[in-house]
């Protein structure tokens, strides 16, 4: 890749891009982008597979997505471009139905990511003005929605990665987690905390122990996935070989750390039984208020809850509708999505798109979370994510291991094949039905349906392209196809 030097000595490749992060931004990045809504707003539906080894399902996650993170180094450092998965696969294999639809899951984890976002923001919205809105309601239900308007008004005049603006985002979202922590330590000194529930187990359908916290594991990755898209970064890295090992692990083992601080506190200082009762307001908020009710942290943490969710949605609709661009431009989808608004210089037909989709997933959730039936709606968005990702990691780790017979010149990370094998073993076991209960089968419609509709679109371009453009339909250039996700610039066109 050919680079040029700016007038501030910075390196710039080709397109543009400048290699400005150093280590302490990347780990700043790759903490923020992992913390978030999963740990926020499912912490407790997974005590309620596990009981108070609530703690259990989010370090077998952290071990499970650092297998997978082993891989990404490799091919991070193997290839720097920031393409990401869909490359890897399309490297390794070859084959153009393979890679449109592994890029596709990604697009559609973000949706289903973001809605998971919007729920839990009406969640703490609710909670942190006191307005004793009904779960399930329509006034959770128009929070939700208005919420993912705001994201996608956001979106459309023009928001694009900024290494200083994560940098306050994830204090923020750092210091609510580590705010959870303090409260178990002062509740420690108070007499509060029972830590004899955190080495209980129990299961709602008194399933083994083994089948439960492999369950509740396949909703606790939600909380470990983002690491993945720090590959965007590679390109604006000073040296992504050197620093990208050592940094993301590190980042990696932090939000591991806290997550399993998190939620061994949560089951100390509440039973599990008000952890999931959504009319006593959001699991975490209940932990603060328990742990420390004589202080107004109680107050304040729905507020951070709500920044953090929201710094989780928009980046991931960012993300979903930069890919549908991608895909767009590369043919494989209708070049219509593609269309860049002519002043705010934003793929705005890709913006709506992703953004009806996401309505659609909000209107079946909300409502159903506020039935008994459906009161496990709001793990399903974050179940689907992680089936999504899951299945998209699994291909990752097995490309890995085809990429083997394609050296390059460079230097580059190496990881070891039985980790990488490890990996896909692992992440392949997770996505599979025996490893959710019966209520989380659901997450394989909710997943289905949104392939389903990528795989619509796909074959209708491929008639149009060859009735009318009389051409293949296949991706043009892999490198480019997510060149305008956050952190990877904003658009070319």
């Amino acid at each position: 890749m050919s680079q040029d030097t700016a007038h501030d000595g910075t390196v710039v490749p080709e397109h543009g891009l400048k290699r400005v992060m150093g280590r302490k931004l990347l780990l700043l990045f790759i903490v923020g982008d992992i913390l978030g809504t999963g740990v926020y707003a499912l912490t407790g539906q997974v005590a309620g597979e596990v009981g108070g080894a609530a703690w259990a399902p989010f370090l077998i996650a952290f071990a499970v997505a650092t297998l997978t993170a082993f891989s990404y180094l490799e091919l991070v450092t193997k290839y720097p471009h920031a393409a990401g998965a869909a490359l890897y696969t399309h490297k390794a294999f070859g084959i153009h139905f393979v890679t449109f639809i592994i890029a596709f899951m990604v697009m559609c984890s973000g949706i289903t990511s973001a809605s998971t976002a919007s729920n839990a923001f009406a969640g703490f919205l609710n909670d942190g003005f006191g307005l004793g809105l009904e779960a399930g309601g329509p006034g959770l239900l128009l929070i939700a929605l208005g919420f993912m308007t705001l994201v996608a008004i956001i979106n459309f005049r023009g928001v694009g990665e900024s290494v200083k603006a994560n940098v306050v985002l994830t204090i923020v979202e750092l210091s609510g987690l580590l705010l959870i922590i303090f409260v178990g330590l002062w509740a420690v000194t108070q007499g509060r905390a029972d830590f004899s529930r955190v080495v209980v187990f129990e299961s709602a359908d008194d399933k083994s122990v083994f089948l439960a916290v492999t369950a509740a594991t396949t909703l606790a990755f939600f909380a470990m996935v983002g690491f993945e898209d720090s590959v965007n970064m590679a390109e604006e890295c000073r040296d992504p070989v050197k620093d990208f090992p050592r940094v993301m692990l590190t980042g990696l083992s932090i939000t591991g750390l806290i997550y399993v601080l998190v939620a061994i506190t949560a089951v100390a200082l509440v039973p599990v039984g008000d952890l999931t009762d959504e009319s006593k307001g959001s699991a975490l908020t209940q932990v603060v208020a328990a742990g420390a009710p004589n202080l107004p942290f109680d107050t304040i943490f729905p507020f951070i809850g709500m920044f953090a969710v929201a710094n989780s949605a928009l980046i991931n609709m960012l993300m979903a509708s930069r890919l549908l661009y991608g895909l767009a431009n590369q043919g494989v989808l209708p070049r219509a999505f593609g269309k860049v608004h002519r002043t705010r210089h934003t793929p705005w037909v890709s913006i709506i798109v992703t953004t009806l989709i996401a309505f659609g997933l909000i209107l079946y959730v909300v409502p159903a979370s506020g039935t008994e039936s459906g009161s496990n709606a709001i793990s399903l968005l974050g179940g689907t994510t992680s089936l999504l990702l899951l299945v998209v990691f699994a291909v990752v780790n097995v490309a890995l291991l085809v990429l083997r017979r394609q050296p390059v010149q460079h230097e580059h990370f190496r990881t070891k094949s039985w980790v990488a094998l490890l990996g896909a073993i692992t992440c392949a076991y997770l996505a599979g039905p025996w490893a959710r209960s019966a209520d989380q089968q659901e997450q394989y419609a909710i997943a289905g349906g949104l392939l389903a509709v990528g795989v619509v679109l796909s074959f209708l371009t491929w008639i149009y392209n060859r009735a009318v453009r009389h051409r293949p339909t296949e991706f043009e250039h892999i490198e480019d196809l997510d060149e305008d996700k956050p952190g990877a610039g904003f658009p070319k066109r």
